[in-house]
């Protein structure tokens, strides 16, 4: 019988290659490389592979990201593959765990949020709507902070900040992912996307401006996503949530945590 936590590891491994990513063999371990310029994946269990996993497994890994010059960076589901932490931690790496939640079906769905909206790939705000998650990411968790509209300009007018837009113009255009945007008078203050794969969709890189905080938005930017998921025909809709905190929010609009999101990066400098 096909679990949930099965269709989920397909989906991992499926992700990276229908995004460009080139799959390297490691054993137990697959490595994710994108061409080009584009989102840096990472390595991960190999489909069925990871119980027998080594630390000198991992080291190998590490030393052709650092041959790569990618992130040294491993995600995986602790209850898929348990063992998998220990010859990580071994390797100096350091764990941090992300609760993994699933839609629930039956769950009511929100009203639609009056400031949101779809984007498509030509959007005049598509710049702003990608930036703003990475302003976000940098000041993480939920409490208001000073980051808003005029560090978003400065950020937009960033030349790498085009060429996140031109990649996820291209994703939009050919239906690999879908963004919503909370916006109020001209400004995006909340994003997000998710990125399908069959009837599979992962809700990403939601993220709201600091300073705009705790008005409601990333839950309505995560419905107008949810809705537009199980539109497209999505049958399981999840996302991994930052922190606890993180967590019991999205419990607001139905999602239900069935296992924990691992992520091993180098310890902090």
């Amino acid at each position: 019988m096909t679990t949930i936590l099965d269709s989920l590891e397909r989906y991992y491994d499926t992700v990276p290659r229908v995004g460009g990513a080139r799959a390297e063999d490691f054993g137990p371990l697959t490595l994710f490389v994108q061409e080009g310029a584009g989102w840096q994946y990472y390595a991960r269990p190999a489909l069925g592979g990871a119980a027998d996993a080594t630390p000198a497994d991992v080291e190998r890994v590490l030393e052709r990201q650092r041959e790569l010059k990618v992130p040294e960076a491993f995600e995986w589901v602790a209850e898929t593959s348990p063992s998998l932490r220990a010859p990580v931690e071994a390797a100096g790496l350091d764990v941090h765990a992300h609760p993994l939640m699933v839609l629930d079906a039956e769950a009511v769905r929100l009203p639609s949020h009056p400031g949101v909206r779809l984007l498509d790939a030509d959007d005049p705000l598509l710049t702003a709507a990608v930036t703003v998650p990475a302003l976000a990411f940098r000041v993480p968790g939920t409490a208001v902070g000073e980051a808003g509209p005029g560090e978003l300009a400065a950020a937009v007018a960033d030349p790498s900040a085009q060429e996140r837009r031109d990649r996820v113009s291209g994703m939009l255009a050919s239906g690999r992912t879908a963004m919503a945007a909370a916006v109020r008078d001209g400004v995006v203050l909340c994003s997000g996307q998710y990125i399908p794969v069959g009837d599979v969709a992962e809700v990403v890189a939601v993220g709201t401006l600091p300073s705009a905080r705790r008005q409601g938005l990333a839950l309505g930017v995560t419905a107008a996503l949810v809705a537009r998921a199980l539109e497209q025909g999505a049958r399981t809709v999840f996302l991994s949530a930052g922190d606890e905190d993180v967590a019991r929010i999205y419990t607001r609009i139905g999602f239900r945590r069935v296992a924990t999101a691992l992520i091993a990066e180098p310890p902090a400098a």
